[in-house]
């Protein structure tokens, strides 16, 4: 098997070097269509293979918990705009990258975010083939990226690819059940399939990278290790615990004159991983990036490319925990406490392994009435960014089948969470190397809600009041964990006092000026990423700025790039 920790000596020249979970996926396209090409993939972190983390989706919560051997941490400056913290974001650092750590929801862009990067070739018709077949031309095997076990329009799926695509061995139905109703008391009906690039406004029925089994499907089980395994792949190599310094820019035109062109001896190699974080800090200390980033940093100039490293942005999220009646069989919340032992469970192949604790995905837009009551300088953002985009959701909110946050500050019990994120924030931040060396620190900014008109926080706001009144209307709903929320005093319509629930005859809330304001400092307290770093090199036109979760663009576009490599390379039935 090609998987080393070092290279063997043997080894000493590539013809393609990819790095990334993306990288997986162009690798073993690339070694599929011309066994005689030398492929090797680059991987910082460690082996997945058989790790009982992550092929257990239930054990996802642990990989964003400080100290995780398979997530690198990065934090930014103290914020005015987070009231004095700092921005926090967990990264993956693990073969297959965030598919081998994440929720391993299956959540996909609209219509209108691909059609927005105004791109030849990279419109929503154009990436749809790759989404759900990668590519098929005469002599060709048919390459797919999805087995799809769920509803909605077969024309929008794929059927034979390496992913599998379904609901999982277990359901948390009680709460799934009372979530969509909830959702359909406030205005927002059920839908057979959100993620059919145009279905909007609307919540439907999780599906999961998960296969029927419960297993994770990450893109090195699905894409490498077979090709490792199977003997018959001696051209693939995967290196792990190996950091990429710089790359080695080549062009056919002549380029600013550097000294990294010069191939380094072997024993010069040093590696750094890529994703969202690694790329911009691997293309600056290549030479490739803003050319002031460049000089303040002592890297002589390859190519000018601003773009590099810059409007770095998140989903913006909160998880809003409340007490329930769920049994103890339906939320996590007796593994993530400790009160049932993970290696029990994984010796007798308990299905509640290959539950995400996410059975539900909405995808919503406010009303007219609603985005009147964030103000005029949100409805003016709103007619320009939204009102002509009718698929461009504003929220994602989920249920959670369990306490978000350590269990051991709460009583022991049952508890859910709303999951509810901005899917187009409007802050940008940065991410740019300080020094030529790779142990240099990084000039890393989130900026988390420091939009110049406060237009992400007033998005908070509107999607707080709108989780909550969903909760309210769920016949689990026992009351708010108290310091998990904002405190309202009790003489306005927002406190909530001790009651007979389930709740009964349930109003909307109204929430005057002073209890926006309580719920806008709430917001600065404790707002932060998640999990979802994006947009540090883009590949749209630099003067213009996605609504889901980022795993699948991301496979995605490596299934388009390998096709791309395939045809430039002139690979086509080796």
């Amino acid at each position: 098997m090609g998987l080393y920790t070092k290279l063997p000596d043997r080894i000493n020249e590539m013809d393609v070097i990819v790095a990334g979970a993306a990288g997986c996926i162009i690798a073993s396209r690339l070694v599929e269509a011309d066994r005689g090409l030398s492929v090797l993939v680059i991987e910082s972190g460690k082996n997945n293979y058989h790790e009982p983390r992550v092929l257990h989706p239930a054990f996802w919560p642990s990989h964003i918990a400080p100290g995780n051997e398979f997530t690198q941490f990065y934090q930014g400056p103290e914020s005015d705009h987070m009231a004095g913290r700092r921005g926090f974001v967990p990264t993956a650092q693990v073969l297959g990258g965030g598919s081998s750590i994440n929720t391993a929801l299956y959540s996909r862009a609209v219509r209108s975010d691909f059609d927005s990067w105004n791109m030849s070739g990279w419109s929503t018709e154009d990436v749809l083939p790759y989404m759900k077949k990668g590519s098929h031309q005469p002599g060709d095997a048919m390459t797919q990226l999805e087995v799809y076990h769920g509803p909605g329009p077969r024309d929008r799926h794929g059927y034979e690819g390496p992913m599998q695509i379904s609901g999982g061995p277990f359901r948390s139905t009680r709460l799934e059940n009372e979530f969509i109703a909830a959702l359909g008391h406030v205005g927002w009906p059920e839908l057979e399939d959100n993620n059919d690039l145009d279905s909007v406004n609307g919540v439907m029925r999780a599906m999961r990278y998960i296969d029927p089994l419960g297993r994770r499907q990450d893109t090195a089980h699905m894409y490498l290790h077979p090709l490792l395994q199977d003997g018959d792949h001696p051209n693939l190599h995967v290196l792990v615990e190996t950091q990429v310094e710089r790359v080695l820019p080549f062009s056919p035109r002549p380029m600013v004159p550097s000294p990294y062109l010069k191939l380094p001896e072997r024993s010069e190699w040093s590696f750094l991983r890529g994703g969202p974080f690694g790329s911009p800090l691997l293309l600056e200390r290549s030479g490739i990036g803003n050319p002031q980033v460049l000089d303040r940093a002592g890297i002589p100039l390859v190519a000018s490319l601003p773009g590099v490293g810059h409007d770095y942005l998140d989903h913006h999220g909160m998880i809003y925990p409340y007490k329930s009646t769920l049994g103890p069989e339906e939320t996590m919340d007796a593994l993530n406490s400790g009160r049932l032992d993970p290696a029990t469970l994984i010796a007798k192949g308990d299905k509640l392994l290959g539950w995400n604790s996410v059975d539900a995905q909405a995808k919503l837009r406010p009303t007219d009435a609603g985005i009147a009551e964030l103000g005029s300088e949100f409805q003016k953002a709103w007619e320009r960014d939204f009102s002509q985009v009718p698929d461009k959701p504003l929220m994602m909110l989920s249920p959670f089948g369990g306490f978000p946050g350590d269990p051991s500050s709460i009583p022991a019990g049952q508890y859910f969470g709303m999951v509810a994120f901005s899917l187009h924030p409007y802050s940008r931040g940065h991410l740019h190397i300080t020094g030529p060396n790779i142990d240099d620190p990084a000039d890393f900014d989130p900026a988390v809600a420091s939009d110049h008109h406060g237009l992400d926080i007033k998005n908070h706001v509107w999607m707080y009041k709108k989780q909550r009144e969903a909760a309210r209307r769920m016949e689990v709903y026992r009351g708010e964990v108290e310091g998990w929320h904002p405190s309202f005093p009790t003489s306005s319509q927002a406190y909530e006092a001790p009651s007979v629930y389930p709740l009964a005859d349930v109003q909307d809330i109204e929430y005057s000026t002073d209890d926006d304001k309580i719920i806008e400092q709430w917001m600065r307290d404790h707002i932060d990423s998640i999990w979802h770093p994006m947009g540090t090199c883009k590949m749209g036109p630099l003067e213009e700025r996605g609504s889901a979760n980022c795993v699948n663009t991301a496979m995605t576009i490596a299934e388009k790039a390998a096709d791309i490599f395939i045809q430039e390379l002139g690979l086509r039935n080796k």
